[in-house]
């Protein structure tokens, strides 16, 4: 089932002729995915003053563009399941406001067998051991601390005027909501994407932004966590070293650290990370937007 916009004013159920146009791209968005919304203005129509909304109960971010567009970015939440609203205000010079949406209808997932898109991992058996509640606890900790670091992300200005780049240059090994099996035994799915490296190799900052998080976690290991503003977070986990600390501004392509293996890992790797607000995403899909607009 592809994608289908629905559109409407809250008020009539009717869309006026000069109404703005509420869009969304792409039009197959999968779950933690980012999707690009757009607002335009039918000619000679009373012109916008201020766009706000949310999705996926996060705050939405509209800019506009020297074409007249005004444009945000929206998260799809990694556990819907049918559809995602975004729910936009526009407030018109002449003080009238028009209340639209979008419905991304998500395509039902194929039935699958076996273990396809599974990752099989031959590990330890301490890898497939439950946690203690002490340990299980410090990781719900842990968990809360990056949530609140997105959710204060949508206070932070946009930082960044280029596109996004990938952390490194170097193999992906593992996507980002494959699932992972532990010894023959489905474990967890995967909220991130590894990057190949040997420990000691350079890592990048995929953007400008703040760091807002240098520490050491139980899952994890050494992380950076970099707040790029208008609810965009990326976080860089198991490096060996991390060379910022919290509250440095970084430059896009900027070294932060290098590559390492710790943490609750197999190797060394890169497992890069990305969240809207408090909503985990796909961090591809940043590299992937256009600065200006779909």
């Amino acid at each position: 089932m592809k994608l289908v916009a629905l559109v409407l004013t809250l008020c009539t159920g009717t869309l006026p002729a000069q109404s703005p146009r509420l869009s969304v791209a792409p039009k197959q968005p999968a779950p933690g995915s980012l999707v690009r919304l757009t607002v335009i203005t039918p000619s000679g129509a009373d012109s916008i003053s201020s766009i706000t909304g949310r999705m996926g109960g996060e705050p939405l971010h509209f800019t506009v563009s020297s074409d007249g567009v005004w444009r945000s970015i929206g998260p799809i939440p990694v556990d819907a399941v049918d559809s995602v609203v975004a729910s936009v205000l526009v407030m018109r010079t002449s003080g009238a406001v028009d209340s639209i949406r979008v419905a991304a209808l998500l395509p039902r997932p194929p039935r699958r067998t076996g273990t396809a898109r599974r990752r099989s991992l031959a590990v330890a058996p301490r890898f497939t051991r439950p946690l203690d509640a002490e340990t299980q606890a410090r990781i719900e900790r842990e968990n809360a601390r990056a949530r609140e670091i997105g959710r204060r992300s949508h206070e932070t200005p946009k930082l960044w005027t280029a596109p996004f780049l990938r952390p490194r240059a170097t193999a992906v090994t593992s996507r980002f909501g494959t699932g992972r099996m532990f010894n023959g035994t489905v474990a967890s799915r995967h909220l991130g994407v590894d990057f190949s490296g040997a420990v000691g190799t350079p890592i990048r900052a995929a953007n400008r932004g703040v760091v807002a998080l240098v520490d050491e976690f139980f899952l994890a290991g050494n992380v950076v966590y970099i707040d790029h503003g208008e609810g965009v977070v990326t976080g860089y986990f198991h490096l060996s070293e991390a060379l910022v600390a919290t509250g440095d501004t970084v430059s896009r392509g900027q070294e932060i650290g290098r590559v390492g293996a710790t943490g609750r890992v197999t190797g060394p790797h890169l497992h890069w990370s990305a969240r809207y607000g408090a909503l985990t995403v796909n961090p591809l899909d940043l590299v992937s937007l256009s600065v200006t607009g779909p």
